[in-house]
């Protein structure tokens, strides 16, 4: 009964640690259209279509450039579009900075990115986002 004992506990032990590592950041998303370039990261230098503008807050004076992030929709925000998400995951990387009071979002993703994770109808959803 022991050995029985030890493996609950120790699986009890896993799920708090891959609970702890696994924890998410949440936010809103907009998205933004071509041309991508330049931007405050990379000026004039391409970074693909599945990348990111971040808000003040994330951007940290630039620290946050080349970041990459994983982000999820989980929901609306607003009235217009009841079920925006698609189920899917993108990552993207952080090129340049979402400066208030322009800002609308914590991140606000090209619209590739958007389009990978939600109805660009809903201009507006709530994330979950982790930086990986």
């Amino acid at each position: 009964m022991e050995a029985a004992a030890m493996k609950v506990v120790a699986l009890a032990v896993s799920l708090v640690l891959i609970l702890t590592y696994a924890h998410a950041d949440t936010g809103t998303a907009t998205f933004y259209t071509p041309p991508y370039v330049p931007s405050a990261c990379f000026g004039f230098e391409e970074q693909g279509t599945l990348i990111a503008a971040a808000s003040e807050g994330i951007y940290n004076n630039g620290a946050a450039c080349g970041r990459m992030y994983r982000v999820t929709c989980t929901g609306p925000t607003n009235l217009g579009v009841p079920q925006p998400c698609t189920g899917n995951t993108v990552t993207v990387k952080v090129v340049d900075l979402c400066p208030s009071p322009g800002c609308q979002a914590t991140i606000d993703l090209s619209h590739e990115a958007f389009s990978t994770i939600a109805n660009p109808d809903a201009g507006k959803i709530n994330i979950e986002f982790t930086e990986v």
